[in-house]
């Protein structure tokens, strides 16, 4: 049922958004003198790995002024509505992440891995301007790898206990009231 209610959900936001994504396709390929794509293998459900795929923000290693936009009104992962089409995604569920965190949890942990990726979460939330948290960290992976991924995976196995349409629609209401704080 989620599945289909993803693609319903994920071809209705593609078609109404289709115009002000090709105005953010296009600013983020003027601004980084690329495709304005950027695509990278994350780890999907059940460990298998994917293309995730989502507006290019960096040129030569730094965010660009559009990017920086982008990045936090989080249009750049809209994108990801077709990793939802294509099956890939879901609208909640852990966010992908690269290879070596979720595909390397053992024990009980790693039953995060049932459940397919997703565009938001409440550790999406929670963690949502994570950049400038590790920017501010010492050692940033470490921190990253200490603190912050296990809370995310302890949250994630906390969705996965309670996960409902009802408590889907929760989360969603939750993340659109994050981007306007």
């Amino acid at each position: 049922m989620k599945s289909i209610l993803d693609f319903i959900l994920a071809i209705l936001l593609l078609l109404a958004l289709l115009p002000f994504l090709f105005v953010s396709l296009l600013l983020a390929a003027l601004s980084t003198k690329s495709t304005g794509i950027f695509t990278q293998i994350r780890i999907g459900q059940y460990g298998d790995p994917f293309t995730i795929y989502k507006l290019q923000t960096m040129k030569d290693g730094k965010v660009t002024s559009i990017g920086k936009i982008l990045r936090k009104t989080k249009i750049d992962e809209l994108p990801q509505l077709i990793n939802i089409l294509k099956g890939d995604m879901s609208f909640v569920g852990p966010r992908p992440d690269l290879p070596g965190y979720y595909d390397m949890l053992k024990g009980e942990q790693r039953k995060v891995l049932v459940l397919k990726p997703g565009l938001t979460s409440l550790a999406a939330i929670k963690y949502r301007n994570e950049e400038q948290l590790l920017a501010q960290q010492v050692e940033p992976l470490l921190y990253n790898d200490m603190v912050i991924f296990p809370d995310k995976v302890n949250m994630n196995l906390h969705y996965l206990k309670k996960r409902s349409v009802g408590y889907d629609l929760k989360i969603i209401g939750l993340t659109i009231k994050s981007l306007f704080n």
